[in-house]
């Protein structure tokens, strides 16, 4: 005998960030303004750290608009019903988005420091010192900016995760807003490479060290790839529900294995619909007379399961 128990939240609540939406727009326009000085300055002065660290700003302000894109997105079709699961793959895949633009920015700054080391031009170094000076400090009230909008929605979530239930976990099980992460990473990356071309710049001036220059792009080209990648695993795991390896898992089954009745997980599929939100599908085996209510109010203490389906499976004597 076959019997199925299904709760079904249509659609299922995304978790806003709307602090993380205002603070990309501010971002945005900063960067968009420093991104302009940026390669204009590099072009007129010949610094390639520079000009690299302009351009690579570049493909933040379109990573920040597209965030930014993302989260109204997401907000106004927070009710739409046909996303099932809800819409937190949107900034799912914004996030993977901005890490392939953030690769692809890398490639660049790799070739063209390669082509400036071959072929080395004089370079304006004060200007260019007090160029990469400034775009620092506008990657830093970026970084700022967006790191607040994290920690704000961290704290709120946190906060409110905990209400209806007694258990309590120490664990984030992917708590992480992956569209503001690849938002922030662009900005470190830049601020890396402000620093970067800070370093190379000051050896030129001081030590005549002009390769320096091209050099240290190279260098920020490999660190800001590095990162991309990092990025891209992380998103795409989200993407491709390769979840099974979450903390929430091995606490299913944990309560299937401690439950007073004995039962035997025959298929168990487990896969994130929100930053701490989960869905499960559960087949059991039993000798007993259970509905499948009994297993899904005891897997109800572990709040990120949002949406559960448990199948009763009776082992016939």
């Amino acid at each position: 005998m076959t019997s199925t128990f299904k709760t079904c939240h249509h659609p299922i609540p995304t978790q806003t960030n709307p602090l993380a939406e205002k603070n990309t727009l501010r971002a945005l326009v900063l960067t968009a303004v420093m991104m302009v000085l940026e390669i204009v300055g590099g072009w007129y002065y010949n610094s390639m750290a520079l000009l690299a660290d302009g351009w690579h700003m570049s493909s933040h302000v379109v990573a920040l608009g597209l965030a930014l894109f993302t989260y109204i997105v997401a907000r106004k079709l927070a009710a739409d019903g046909r996303f099932t699961f809800g819409v937190w793959k949107i900034e799912v895949l914004g996030g993977y988005t901005s890490a392939i633009l953030l690769l692809l920015v890398a490639v660049t700054m790799f070739y063209h420091s390669a082509e400036r080391l071959i072929n080395p031009a004089q370079i304006h170094y004060n200007e260019a010192i007090t160029l990469a000076i400034v775009g620092l400090l506008v990657n830093l009230v970026c970084a700022w900016l967006l790191k607040d909008g994290h920690h704000h929605h961290h704290e709120h979530a946190h906060d409110h995760s905990h209400g209806d239930h007694a258990h309590h976990h120490d664990h984030h099980h992917g708590h992480e807003d992956l569209n503001l992460r690849a938002a922030y990473m662009h900005v470190v990356a830049d601020a890396a490479t402000s620093v970067l071309a800070i370093i190379a710049l000051f050896g030129g001036k001081l030590f005549g060290a002009d390769w320096l220059d091209p050099v240290m792009g190279i260098v920020g080209g490999v660190l800001v790839a590095v990162w991309a990648i990092g990025l891209m695993r992380t998103s795409g795991r989200a993407l491709l529900d390769a979840e099974m390896d979450a903390p929430v898992v091995e606490e299913i089954r944990e309560v299937i294995a401690a439950s007073p009745i004995a039962a035997e997980i025959r298929d168990l599929h487990v896969w994130r619909v929100g930053r701490n939100q989960y869905a499960c599908v559960l087949s059991l085996i039993t000798q007993n007379n259970v509905q499948p209510e009994f297993f899904k109010n005891q897997l109800q203490i572990h709040e990120e399961l949002v949406h559960i389906t448990v199948e009763i499976i009776k082992r016939e004597e």
